[in-house]
């Protein structure tokens, strides 16, 4: 295993007060870097990243010299997926294209992390296009098994202790579940919730901005960050949970039911109500209608880049694409409205039952062997669909020993309840959280 401890938020509040010296936390990170992840590949190479870090910070220092007035990320070293664009970097988005196609303006998200003090550590391996064609990343906890995707890199980061922060996106389970196969802690929030300006999209009407750390606490730290109109709530009373019962959760491996069972069991234990709502029976339609939507738009995003440099994509993001080149524009509609359907079914069904989070496994069983496949999404991909927000937890080990995750859905805007409720959650399953390992 190639773990080591990396909370977001006691390193963050460490620097901004001065506890840890800017520079030594800068050099300790890079030795680390230096290291492992000639084994992890979590970061794109990148010469003479530690003089750019030391002179960044320099300037860091310059600006707020006194602990008083520093902003709340001040000095945190990030990593970014290779789908955003950050200034100073190329983006490849783990494709054979020319970077020089793929240029455009810092990403929102970049820019606002930049702006509250973070520096970037270096870029995340991401599969082709945010899509299933993978890296060389491999999961700290055994170096035979993927960590998942498309945020392969961020999420194997995060878990390595090489960043205690990172960006992924997720078009279907792209932080979800690369968070349950590496143990860490990973938020997809309110579709939009998060400005997407500045990333290479896959499928604009699914397409979020999400995150990887190793606490719910520095969870909380970065979505007040990065979320428009955040608000300080701090919930008073424990959630009703639901447990969508039927064919979706029959998606999952009989170890990983087995490992949620305990998962609820704990959750009851602990004063929490657990009602199995049928709910999602109808899932391999919802699967259909959200591959007809994200293989249209994909198809259009690439439309100009595709028709020029069709040899240098990978067999499986040319399937996609020819996929979506053949669906008609009133087949696209029809996908957005069913999107739209599902949604107000699912938070119908939250009001009429009385639960206010939804609950299931994070993904439908342990990371995978190998890395030529970065596992199955389907645990994620309906609250992906609705936009609601979504959060994994590592709450579990499978005989292998590799992580389990839980998965909490929340309402619609109702990202910082979903955290604020995730702080208890989190200390139920506190042994199982990589940082403490």
């Amino acid at each position: 295993m190639y773990l080591k401890p990396a909370p977001l938020a006691r390193i963050a509040r460490d620097l901004s007060q001065g506890i840890v010296d800017l520079k030594e936390y800068i050099s300790a990170a890079c030795d680390r870097l230096e290291e492992v992840d000639s084994k992890i590949e979590a970061f794109i190479p990148e010469e003479g990243y530690r003089e750019r870090l030391l002179k960044e910070a320099d300037a860091l220092l310059q600006t707020y010299p006194e602990p008083a007035g520093r902003p709340p990320l001040f000095g945190v070293l990030i990593g970014v997926k290779d789908v955003y664009h950050a200034d100073g970097f190329l983006t490849r988005a783990g494709s054979n294209l020319d970077p020089q196609e793929l240029t455009g303006p810092e990403a929102d998200c970049v820019r606002l992390l930049r702006q509250e003090g973070a520096l970037v550590l270096g870029k995340t391996v991401t599969t082709e296009f945010a899509y299933f064609e993978p890296g060389p990343t491999r999961n700290p906890h055994n170096l035979a098994h993927t960590p998942g995707g498309s945020s392969s890199g961020s999420a194997a980061a995060v878990a390595a202790g090489l960043s205690p922060l990172t960006l992924g996106t997720q078009t279907i389970g792209s932080v979800n579940r690369p968070a349950a196969f590496c143990g860490v802690v990973g938020f997809k929030p309110t579709y939009n919730r998060i400005p997407t300006a500045g990333l290479l999209y896959f499928s604009r009407s699914v397409d979020h901005v999400g995150c990887f750390t190793q606490d719910v606490e520095g969870m909380i730290l970065v979505s007040s960050v990065l979320c428009r109109q955040w608000r300080d709530i701090k919930a008073s009373y424990k959630p009703v949970l639901g447990v969508p019962k039927g064919k979706y959760l029959q998606q999952a491996s009989d170890e990983a039911l087995k490992a949620f069972e305990m998962q609820l069991g704990r959750l009851k234990e602990n004063g929490y109500e657990v009602k199995q709502i049928p709910a999602l029976d109808d899932i391999e339609t919802v699967a259909y209608w959200h591959r007809k939507l994200i293989a249209a738009e994909i198809a259009i995003e690439h439309r100009d880049l595709y028709s020029r440099h069709a040899s240098l994509y990978s067999p499986q993001t040319v399937a996609i694409i020819e996929e979506g080149k053949a669906i008609e524009h009133k087949e696209l509609i029809e996908a957005r409205r069913r999107q739209k359907e599902l949604f107000e079914k699912l938070e119908g069904q939250m009001r009429e039952s009385g639960i206010e989070l939804w609950v299931t496994p994070a993904a439908p069983g342990p990371a995978p062997e190998g890395i030529k496949t970065t596992g199955n999404p389907a645990m994620n991909m309906p609250w992906t669909n609705t936009g609601l927000p979504s959060l994994s937890i590592p709450a579990g080990k499978a005989a292998s020993g590799l992580p389990l995750g839980l998965q909490l859905i929340g309402p619609l805007m109702g990202d910082e309840l979903l955290l604020s409720w995730a702080l208890d959650l989190e200390k139920i399953f506190e042994e199982f959280q990589a940082y403490k390992v």
